[in-house]
């Protein structure tokens, strides 16, 4: 068992790090692999890189050679404290874009050698910061070819977050007017570009200095949070994307026209619903689901050149702590990435 360093510094992310290393069999010839692994919850100290069984596809399943893995704040929240999944011991990670190694019985859509990217089933599929995850099969689409892993590990879980909340559950439609708030983060830059995609007007809420990058994504217009009330304005929208949760979720009722949606990604204040109902608005949550069709849908926005993932750092696999540290501070733009192969 070998632990991770935490740095004092972080330093620049190095983009082509990666982590490459054989693949050894225990005493008694099982196949083992390399992990992110971690048997209390706590800060980023407890992940250590630890030698464990490589798995097996089941029924249904595929084994999957890791090549990268996304990193979303579900992972340092899970890390830290009991949410979904039980105590240790655990290896995080739902997004994962790699080689299908085994295919287990019944499986029909892909064969070893496929490139596949996609989410484990959330939440309690987690694993993909190692070396090798099983999954099963409708969890994954194909890894769109004009792109690498280290660009499709950023997407499944944000992207299908995106999607599963503007399009499926908002229906948002061309020429309605959306809300995204925290919209240089990681679901929100990829939900301005999917709503720009369905011919909607975005504004965007973000600090000054992401301005810029989100009027790059497509954005019509961009809310300082810092120093401007989102809801100060005459604007009425048609859907709101709130990341955020807590009083943001109340007070993005206001700015919704009647008939309106309001997505949240986390819980809202006590008296959100109360407020939806007398503001004739719904107020729904949403909490991600793998979904096969949703992700060829996102496969093929990408392959037409409608959605990229700005990936802000790469982490190999056996540093994968600092991707933790990082994250935490809430001013990362776009996806962070582990990178295994």
């Amino acid at each position: 068992m070998t632990s991770t360093n935490t740095p004092e510094n972080l330093g620049s992310p190095d983009p082509a790090a990666a982590t490459e290393s054989p693949d050894p069999a225990a005493p008694d010839g099982a196949p083992v692999m390399l992990a992110l692994h971690q048997t209390a919850l706590g800060g980023p100290e407890v992940l250590e890189l630890t030698e464990l069984p490589r798995p097996a596809p089941g029924v249904g399943e595929i084994l999957v050679a890791v090549h990268a893995a996304g990193f979303n704040p579900t992972d340092f929240k899970h890390r830290a404290m009991s949410r979904f999944l039980p105590p240790p011991p655990l290896t995080l990670g739902w997004d994962v874009s790699g080689t299908v190694v085994e295919t287990g019985f019944g499986v029909t859509l892909f064969q070893p050698g496929d490139e596949v990217f996609g989410m484990l089933p959330y939440p309690y599929g987690a694993g993909s910061h190692a070396e090798y995850v099983t999954g099963p099969t409708r969890a994954f689409a194909a890894k769109p070819a004009g792109i690498d892993h280290v660009q499709a590990a950023a997407l499944p879980l944000a992207a299908l977050t995106a999607w599963q909340a503007l399009v499926d559950t908002a229906d948002l439609r061309a020429g309605q007017r959306v809300l995204i708030h925290a919209a240089a983060g990681g679901v929100g830059h990829l939900a301005v570009q999917i709503a720009k995609e369905r011919g909607a007007h975005v504004t965007g809420t973000a600090s000054a200095p992401k301005h810029a990058f989100l009027r790059e994504l497509g954005a019509d217009a961009c809310v300082d949070y810092r120093s401007e009330d989102f809801t100060d304005t005459e604007e009425r929208y048609d859907v709101v994307l709130d990341t955020l949760g807590g009083e943001t979720a109340t007070r993005s009722v206001d700015v919704l026209r009647p008939g309106g949606t309001l997505v949240s990604l986390l819980p809202g204040a006590e008296n959100t619903r109360a407020a939806a109902e007398k503001a004739r608005v719904r107020a729904a949550t949403l909490l991600v689901e793998h979904d096969q069709a949703g992700m060829r849908a996102i496969a093929e926005l990408v392959e037409r050149g409608r959605l990229r993932a700005h990936v802000s750092g790469t982490f190999p696999l056996a540093e994968g702590a600092r991707a933790h540290i990082l994250a935490e501070t809430g001013r990362t733009t776009g996806k962070l990435v582990i990178t295994v192969r």
